[in-house]
C-alpha cells in the first residue's frame, strides 16, 4: 500500500476575518506555502479551509499557526462532559491530560466535585467526540453533554448574526454623519444655495465643520477597514481593506492639510474633499452588510442541503456489510444501497442499475438512469434498484 497515502491527513478549520476573496487568495497561497501541505480550499460563504497535508512532514498545529500569522483567526470552541470514574485529584490530572494530548487541544479543566469538565479546542483539528473518547481511553467514561453538531451551529449562528448586527449599527451610525456631510458639500456648488452657505459661514469654516462630521465616520464606523486593511499590507498582501483605508485615508489627509496649512498648495488647490472619505467608507459599509445578509442566507441553505446527506452507509469490510458512520468511510470503500435509500456520499457505480432522483441537485423532476460507470452524488434518492458504489 502507498505509505504516502496513510499519511496524508485532511482538516477543516473554521476562519474567522475574512470579507473578500483577497482574503481567501491570501489563506491559501499561506496553507500551500507550508511543508507538506498538497491542498488547500478556502471558501468564504461558510468561512472554512480544507486542507490535505502529509502527516510526516506537518502537523495540524501548524496550520493553525500560519492562519494566525496571516492576520485572520481560528476560532476556538469549549465542550463541556460527563465525566465518570473519578475519585481522587490523580484521576482528574489523568483524565486532563488524556484530552490534552490530543493535537488541537488547548486546555482541559475537570471538576471532581461535580464529575464535569470543559475542553477548549480547535474545530478542525480534533472535535467534541475525539476529546471524548480519549478522555474514556484514559479510563474515564466521558460523554459530551450537548451535542457537538448543534453547538457548533449555535456558535456560527451567533456569529453570523453579531456580524450582521455590527455592520448595521456601523452603517447606521456612519449614514447619520455622511448625509449632512455630503449636503453641505454638495450645497456649495449650487448657485443660490452656495452663496446663502457663505453668508453664513466662510469657506474655511465650512471645510472644519466637514472635518468635524468625517472623522467619526472614517475612525469608528470605517475602524475595520484600517485594522484589516493595515494588517494586508503589513503581510504585503493588499486587498479590498486596504483599498479602503488608502482611498479614504488619502482623501481624509489631503483635506486636513488643505484646511489647515493652505499655502502649502498652490493657488486654487487648498480644497476639501472630505465627503469623499465618508461616502466610500458608507457605501462601502452598505455592501459589506449587504454582502452578510447574502451569505447567512446562503449558509443556511448549505446547511439544509447538508442535512439530506444520511449519517450512516452499508460498507463492504473484509467480504462482510457492516453499517458504519459516514465520517468513517474512505477513498475506495465499497458501498451497498437498497432501493429507495439515499446515497450516503459521492460515490461511482461499480455494479447494478437504477434510476436516481437529482432533483435537489439539478432542479430536473425525472430520476435519471444510473449505471456501472456512471458519477452519482450523496443525498441523492435512489430509484428501485440496488447499487454498489465506490466512494
Amino acid at each position: 500500500m502507498d505509505e504516502t497515502a496513510l499519511s496524508e491527513n485532511k482538516v477543516t478549520l473554521s476562519i474567522e476575518g475574512m470579507s473578500c476573496a483577497g482574503c481567501v487568495s491570501r489563506v491559501e497561497k499561506a496553507l500551500s506555502a507550508v511543508d507538506g501541505v498538497s491542498q488547500a480550499d478556502v471558501n468564504l460563504a461558510t468561512k472554512r479551509a480544507t486542507v490535505t497535508f502529509d502527516a510526516n512532514a506537518t502537523q495540524p498545529k501548524s496550520l493553525v499557526e500560519t492562519v494566525v500569522a496571516s492576520g485572520f483567526e481560528v476560532p476556538a470552541e469549549t465542550v463541556q462532559l460527563n465525566v465518570d470514574g473519578l475519585s481522587c485529584a490523580g484521576c482528574v490530572s489523568r483524565a486532563e491530560k488524556g484530552a490534552l494530548a490530543l493535537d488541537g487541544v488547548i486546555s482541559a479543566e475537570i471538576n471532581l466535585a461535580t464529575h464535569k469538565g470543559n475542553v477548549t479546542f480547535m474545530p478542525g483539528l480534533v472535535d467534541a467526540a475525539s476529546v471524548a473518547a480519549a478522555i474514556t481511553d484514559a479510563g474515564y467514561p466521558a460523554t459530551p453533554v450537548l451535542a457537538h453538531e448543534q453547538a457548533q451551529r449555535d456558535r456560527e449562528q451567533e456569529a453570523r448574526d453579531a456580524e450582521i448586527g455590527e455592520l448595521y449599527r456601523a452603517l447606521r451610525f456612519a449614514m447619520m454623519f455622511t448625509l449632512p456631510l455630503v449636503a453641505v458639500a454638495m450645497g456649495r456648488m449650487l448657485g443660490g444655495m452656495g452663496e446663502a452657505m457663505l453668508a453664513m459661514m466662510p469657506e474655511r469654516a465650512w471645510m472644519a465643520f466637514e472635518w468635524v462630521l468625517v472623522t467619526p465616520v472614517l475612525f469608528y464606523a470605517g475602524r475595520r477597514f484600517l485594522t484589516s486593511g493595515w494588517s494586508e499590507l503589513k503581510h504585503f498582501s493588499p486587498a479590498m481593506n486596504a483599498l479602503v483605508m488608502v482611498g479614504a485615508g488619502a482623501a481624509y489627509f489631503y483635506s486636513v492639510l488643505a484646511l489647515l496649512a493652505p499655502g502649502l498648495f498652490p493657488a486654487g488647490t487648498a480644497v476639501a474633499y472630505f465627503e469623499a472619505a465618508g461616502v466610500i467608507v458608507t457605501l462601502i459599509l452598505f455592501g459589506r452588510y449587504l454582502e452578510a445578509l447574502a451569505k447567512g442566507r446562503t449558509s443556511a441553505a448549505i446547511r439544509k442541503l447538508m442535512t439530506l446527506q444520511v449519517p450512516t452507509a452499508r460498507v463492504e469490510r473484509d467480504s462482510t456489510i457492516i453499517e458504519t458512520a459516514i465520517e468513517d468511510l474512505v477513498l475506495g470503500d465499497r458501498v451497498h444501497v437498497r432501493p429507495g435509500e439515499r446515497l450516503p456520499v459521492d460515490a461511482v457505480v461499480l455494479e447494478g442499475t437504477s434510476f436516481v432522483d437529482e432533483s435537489m441537485i439539478s432542479g430536473e423532476p425525472l430520476p435519471v438512469e444510473k449505471g456501472e460507470g456512471d458519477a452519482v452524488v450523496g443525498g441523492t434518492i435512489n430509484g428501485n434498484g440496488a447499487l454498489v458504489l465506490e466512494v
